[in-house]
């Protein structure tokens, strides 16, 4: 299983990349869509909504079950990824390529609550 040590986790199963700019970029881990199974639909929320930290953002729906995808933090939605909506199945090949949604986050020191790349793996093992 793939956990790049670069990114952030949620124990939700959401990993976060911080741009330069200072928005973050959302996606499912890769043991997340290992669960999950083959994608078959993808739901995103519309550009300018605003989201509490772990609220409900998205949907991603697979042959076995559907899963909700929270918000890392607050902060408000700057933009969707239409690959993912359009081909759900792109998260499966490569789920840190196949980003959902990017965020504007409302206060930077949220990201300092996200988990790291050895945290992240615990969870996963205690799984």
């Amino acid at each position: 299983m793939n956990i790049p040590s670069d990114l952030k986790y949620t124990r939700n199963h959401e990993w976060v990349r911080t741009e330069a700019d200072g928005t973050i970029t959302v996606g499912i881990t890769d043991h997340a869509q290992e669960l999950l199974g083959d994608l078959v639909f993808v739901e995103l929320p519309d550009v300018g909504i605003e989201f509490s930290a772990e609220q409900e953002v998205a949907v991603v729906e697979s042959v076995k079950a559907a899963s909700d995808v929270y918000a890392p933090v607050t902060g408000s939605i700057v933009e969707i990824n239409p690959t993912a909506v359009e081909s759900p199945e792109v998260v499966n090949q490569d789920a840190y390529a196949a980003w959902l949604f990017k965020m504007k986050p409302a206060a930077a020191a949220d990201l300092d609550a996200l988990l790291d790349a050895s945290a992240y793996q615990q969870i996963v093992d205690a799984a």
